[in-house]
């Protein structure tokens, strides 16, 4: 296992009801998620075939992380998915066999003062690079959900790929279950704003603890909600998810 997170200083059970610590709705019921993309690169010779994935983009509090699992074609994880559509115990289950059976995984964050400053389409983007980094065995193709990366590989951006690709899905899981992790130790921190249950999204418990309690320096101050309820002058930047908008629109 390799973890890595970018400290602020450095310059760079099927759906319950609503998870609200997952970052979006649900991917359209028509797809299903297969090895038929990694299936295919290896017969073009592509042995090291890595899927990458971040979670906790829409989050309010704290890093967002991002996953990079190299899968074992011989040692093969039935029931891979996208992470949103995984309970809590499935998706722990499943975290414990990627770890255990995959040729490689890492996971990697870039916290919330690396968010403000470099706004989160771009920290989503550099964690999912470290953790390609982090991996112990070098990826020669990676399957990366949504956006495209700076990296020397050859990549497939695919949207919706962690409901598409078994290793876009394997990576979604194993940095969701690290980063829900990260949340309940945070909570032991800061009991006053319910991170263990909403993991730092904007559930309505949350909205009403930063209203009353104010931001921690864990929150993310470029996110509208965290900005408006702030006990200190802050400046406006852009609205950092409309940045995922923009980005898949070029």
């Amino acid at each position: 296992m390799r973890v890595r997170e970018n400290p602020g200083h450095r310059n760079l059970r099927a759906l319950e009801p609503p998870d609200l610590s997952v970052d979006s709705a649900p991917p359209p019921p028509n797809l299903k998620c297969e090895g038929t993309i990694e299936r295919d690169l290896r017969a073009r010779g592509y042995i090291h075939v890595a899927g990458t994935d971040e979670v906790g983009r829409g989050s309010l509090f704290g890093a967002v992380v991002a996953g990079a699992v190299i899968l074992s074609p011989d040692r093969p994880i039935r029931g891979l998915n996208d992470s949103k559509l995984l309970g809590p115990e499935r998706r722990e289950e499943l975290a414990h066999r990627i770890r255990e059976r995959a040729a490689a995984w890492s996971v990697a964050a870039v916290d919330a003062a690396a968010i403000d400053r470099i706004n989160i389409y771009q920290a989503s983007r550099l964690a999912m690079k470290m953790a390609l980094q982090l991996l112990v065995v070098t990826p020669d193709f990676v399957l990366v959900d949504a956006v495209p990366l700076d990296i020397p590989q050859p990549q497939q951006p695919i949207i919706h790929g962690d409901a598409r690709c078994h290793a876009i899905a394997a990576a979604s899981i194993v940095a969701k279950v690290y980063r829900d992790d990260l949340m309940r130790e945070w909570d032991a921190v800061f009991p006053q704003y319910g991170l263990a249950r909403h993991k730092g999204y904007q559930a309505p418990e949350h909205l009403r603890a930063l209203r009353e309690f104010g931001a921690t320096p864990l929150h993310r101050m470029s996110f509208d909600p965290v900005r408006e309820n702030c006990r200190f002058p802050i400046d406006p930047g852009p609205a950092q998810m409309d940045l995922f908008s923009v980005a898949g629109a070029m």
